[in-house]
């Protein structure tokens, strides 16, 4: 008999849970996935006294293997997948034996490419034994699964046989009646390529199994998972070539505008991040229904959700398709207050953290404040100028926010403070100076473990949910930093070591969780 399922937080609740992304979990394959390893670590959250577990977004990887240009928002990454689980249920042989063992070496680092070939191999080696004897059960529980999922699914497996079919090219590049969708083009892809639609099917359909069998073991142990969704979608997506219409494409399907950010704290020339914007007025004109579809779904996989790039509900930069750079664009305006009335009125209560950094404007605070969104708060921005003003120091957060010492965009704390002791990103040695001796005084810190200096501030603010990137519990420097905002090599690349869910790290935090209020009642 399966155990209850503990209650699981509430994004008001005053909580505290780790930042760590699926693939850089450790474990046999060249990519972190939702396996045995996933529910070890749930099991050390757990131990740890934490109620969260935040990941980035989990849907397929586009370019620069950049989980933020996702090629559909709505399919899980096939990376994602466990292989071991796989051979567990015999679907692939066992990863110690025949022609997988030569590419299932576990590393520190994921390569995305080995990743690549070896998921592929065991994901079609698992569809030709599902379909030379899968159980009955199984084979309805998946026929099942393709009718609760048609709205996307039909769409995405489309989208994969028809990219194969035209060797991984961008579908603006297609042949315009796969292109522009032609009915009667579509039906003969249909017809030929069945095979090749129900094994993409198929993909997606032991991600599903697998992420619900995780999401089981989370829920017994009271812990709640927190996705990210990305505010854009890349060019090459399922999304935009099935819906064109609510993107701001040309004739032959390119975008007319790019989505960037303008300078700011990461990047002195900006941003330049090649989406194409929504073409807001058809997104009305449908009652946002894709938005709507979209949160929906997201919020069925996880149990709250963090808006990636919140300013864009409110204003997106907009850049010239010939621009090298994101410094010169335009703001144009978005109908946020519009889409997420629609949304609660469809869904009810919206479980979403706001991501409200950046360049941030009294009407985004005003749209947050609005809708009743959490907002984020990040102790690596707290001491610069304005000196104890800043919005980002612990005694002036509002109780509803969530405090981070980093998150994905930034360094690891002691990456950050070494950093303090040379010029970078155009900060003079001189405000370095300030801002290291304001982080020392305001925390009391000597600097020598000044990771747990921000994750005991972070833990004892007044801030409901506390939420520490798993690379500052260890204790690691800029070499395990996940993402340099502006750059596309040497990114989500980095992966902890089994070892690192020790017992001891575990006590150290559930001590400090215990003290800090943050611990649910009855997990002492």
């Amino acid at each position: 008999m399966e155990p209850t399922l503990r209650r699981l937080p509430k994004l008001g609740d005053r909580s505290s849970g780790v930042l760590l992304h699926p693939t850089s979990l450790p474990g046999p394959a060249p990519c972190g996935d939702i396996g045995p390893s996933a529910r070890r670590f749930a099991m050390f959250l757990h131990a740890a006294g934490q109620r969260w577990w935040q990941m980035l977004p989990v849907e397929p990887l586009g370019g620069g293997a950049s989980p933020y240009q996702t090629v559909s928002a709505f399919a899980g990454n096939p990376l994602l997948i466990s292989t071991e689980a796989l051979a567990k249920e015999g679907l692939i042989d066992s990863l110690k034996r025949g022609g997988h063992q030569r590419d299932a070496r576990s590393s520190e680092k994921v390569d995305y490419a080995k990743a690549q070939r070896f998921s592929r191999a065991c994901l079609e080696q698992a569809w030709d034994r599902f379909q030379k004897g899968a159980p009955p059960n199984t084979c309805a529980s998946l026929k099942q699964f393709e009718r609760r999922q048609a709205v996307w699914l039909e769409d995405f497996a489309l989208f994969c046989v028809l990219r194969e079919e035209q060797s991984g090219a961008a579908w603006h590049t297609w042949p315009k009646p796969i292109r522009f969708r032609d009915r009667s083009a579509l039906d003969r892809i249909r017809s030929k390529h069945a095979r090749r639609l129900g094994y993409h099917r198929f993909v997606q359909f032991l991600f599903a199994r697998q992420w619900e069998s995780l999401r089981r073991t989370c829920g017994r142990l009271g812990l709640g998972l927190i996705g990210d969704m990305p505010f854009f979608l890349a060019q090459d997506s399922a999304d935009v070539w099935a819906h064109p219409d609510l993107f701001g494409l040309d004739a032959q399907g390119r975008p007319t505008q790019l989505a960037g950010v303008p300078p700011d704290y990461f990047s002195r020339n900006g941003q330049l991040w090649g989406n194409p914007l929504y073409r807001w007025r058809r997104h009305q004109e449908t009652g946002f229904a894709w938005w709507v579809a979209r949160l929906k779904h997201t919020l069925s996989r996880f149990d709250a959700v963090r808006l990636d790039h919140f300013i864009g509900f409110h204003r997106c930069w907009a850049v010239k398709p010939s621009s090298k750079t994101a410094r010169a664009g335009k703001f144009v305006p978005s109908p946020g207050k519009q889409l997420f009335e629609r949304a609660q009125a469809s869904l009810g209560d919206l479980a979403v953290i706001a991501e409200d950094l950046g360049v941030v404007t009294p009407e985004v605070t005003a749209l947050r404040g609005y809708l009743g969104f959490p907002g984020m708060r990040v102790l690596q921005f707290a001491f610069s100028d304005p000196i104890g003003t800043n919005e980002h120091l612990p005694h002036n957060y509002e109780r509803s926010c969530v405090v981070y010492p980093g998150t994905h965009d930034n360094d690891t704390a002691i990456g950050w403070f070494k950093s303090l002791s040379r010029p970078g990103l155009g900060k003079k040695s001189a405000n370095l100076k300030l801002e290291r001796r304001a982080l020392k005084e305001y925390l009391g810190s000597d600097g020598r473990a000044i990771n747990w200096d921000l994750i005991r501030a972070a833990l004892t603010s007044i801030a409901a949910l506390s939420v520490i990137p798993m690379q500052d519990l260890i204790g690691l420097d800029s070499r395990s930093r996940m993402n340099y905002p502006g750059t596309v090599k040497g990114n989500w690349v980095w992966r902890m070591r089994a070892s690192a869910m020790d017992k001891h790290l575990a006590e150290r935090l559930m001590s400090m969780t215990i003290l800090a209020g943050r611990l649910a009642k009855g997990n002492k």
